[in-house]
């Protein structure tokens, strides 16, 4: 019998839209090896990997009448081809052009008559000026786009994950000859169904609502987890400020990144008794606050922005790459946070949100992984992963801009001999939010990825820019 799609998972599918495509991404930059890294190496890798990540070889299938939620079958026609796809940069090849394309990408919805999705190698990409890429050495870049769906963060694997080595000689993995099971057919699934409505009669009347919309019953579905998150808004104290960070969203995206130094973030936490994570919200809070006043937005002493703040808790020893043999197993906490734009000192805004974490540590406000993260590697959840359209609409009332912080390893990993120097996570957007941030830590680097909506955030890269700006302010502070 094909596996059937959880709850959650089979509602990212159903509560796709336009504007609100589910599925998330990360761009690595590679350093070029002698050797070469190329289009047919990575498709080698890939193929070699694959029998480690088997649900990239399958597609869904719907039950007739929507009797049941999709099942995963193998794809009897499955393209490596397709989904492994090549690109490359005009010169120079710069980092704004790198930008523009990988907005470009994330905005295009994956076909769902296929595996949900696909990675693009991205040629031609200029050395950095300064920083673990610069020098001669020619780079590469490539980009991920898993759909939410796909993967469930606890018992599967990214494919970004699996063409990851700690080394820059790849293990050997044994040949696995892959035969596609036989596709059922629409009457087999509809026995199937039938045979599941019999043992669990409820089932049959929420899947149908489900598929057809209703929001009610999808909330249903992760009846605990989405009342806990509602319920950790409604107990926020009052709804987010209204501002220009929630929009109506287009189906286009811009995309901008930052780097910055893990060590900076450590002088700080050490200076001042925090932790890693919130002297990154008090940076993101800074950058926040001059960006609003670049706009000539009012930004009083009390103005605030709210971000929804997962938090992953996952083992520092814990690697992202075939060498785990494994899922990650992510596990995230998740918090309102409400970051003091209007705070002109960068060491009361760090005071503030330390303040505002240990708060929420202490009453234990988490919400588990287990519901809201569905990817596995570097994780970005939203509240839309909830799985409902009215906690998705209700985003926008309650949190500004999702921010996700994900530690990565402190070594360096490989793929196919190539090192990733760079490693930017893309998180997708929730309706109303017109940017969300991911970082992660990698190799002694902290990166940021915005993902923002291109007709309402036109000057995202100066929000990127400011990243930098708001770190200095804090470092100023030490001196």
């Amino acid at each position: 019998m094909p596996s059937r799609l959880s709850p959650l998972d089979a509602s990212f599918l159903y509560l796709e839209e336009a504007t609100t495509p589910m599925h998330v991404g990360g761009l690595a930059v590679f350093r070029r090896p002698r050797s070469g890294f190329d289009y047919d190496r990575l498709v080698e890798l890939i193929e070699q990997r694959l029998a480690l990540v088997p649900r990239y070889r399958q597609k869904v299938r719907h039950v007739p009448g929507n009797l049941a939620r999709p099942v995963w079958v193998d794809d009897p026609e499955f393209d490596i081809a397709y989904h492994v796809r090549r690109s490359a940069l005009p010169r120079p090849g710069s980092e704004e052009q790198l930008t523009e394309l990988v907005g470009r990408l994330m905005s295009r919805p994956l076909d769902h008559e296929r595996p949900l999705w696909e990675m693009y190698l991205i040629e031609g990409v200029a050395p950095a000026s300064s920083g673990p890429g610069s020098g001669k050495a020619g780079r590469a870049a490539v980009l991920t786009k898993t759909h939410q769906a796909m993967v469930d963060g606890i018992s599967a694997i990214d494919i970004g994950q699996v063409i990851l080595d700690v080394s820059a000689e790849p293990p050997d993995i044994p040949e696995e000859l892959w035969m596609p099971r036989p596709e059922p057919t629409d009457g087999q699934l509809v026995l199937d169904a039938v045979g599941e409505a019999v043992s669990r009669p409820s089932e049959l009347v929420d899947n149908v609502r489900t598929a057809t919309g209703d929001a009610l019953a999808t909330v249903g579905k992760v009846g605990r987890a989405a009342g806990k998150v509602l319920t950790m808004a409604r107990t926020a104290g009052r709804r987010a400020p209204g501002l220009p960070l929630n929009a109506e969203i287009s189906t286009q995206r811009r995309f901008a990144l930052a780097r910055t130094d893990l060590e900076d973030y450590r002088k700080v936490r050490a200076a001042y008794g925090c932790d890693v994570n919130d002297v990154v919200l008090a940076v993101i809070a800074g950058a926040l606050r001059t960006w609003l006043m670049s706009r000539g937005e009012p930004v009083g002493g009390s103005s605030t922005v709210r971000a929804l703040v997962p938090l992953s808790v996952r083992g520092e020893g814990d690697v992202p790459s075939s060498a785990t043999g494994g899922s990650l197993g992510n596990r995230v906490a998740s918090f309102l946070v409400d970051l003091p734009v209007g705070e002109p000192s960068p060491l009361v805004r760090l005071h503030q949100v330390t303040h505002q974490m240990r708060e929420h540590t202490d009453t234990g406000d988490a919400v588990g992984a287990d519901t809201l993260v569905r990817i596995g590697g570097f994780a970005p959840p939203t509240l839309h992963a909830v799985g409902a359209r009215a906690a998705n609409e209700m985003s926008r009332h309650f949190f500004n801009l999702v921010v996700t912080n994900v530690p990565g390893p402190q070594f360096p990993l490989y793929a196919a001999g190539a090192q990733m120097l760079e490693m930017f996570p893309v998180v997708p957007l929730a309706k109303g939010q017109a940017v969300a941030v991911g970082l992660t830590s990698y190799n002694g680097g902290v990166y940021y990825g915005l993902n923002g909506d291109r007709d309402a955030m036109p000057d995202l890269e100066v929000l990127a820019g400011m990243v930098n700006e708001s770190l200095d302010e804090l470092l100023e502070t030490l001196r």
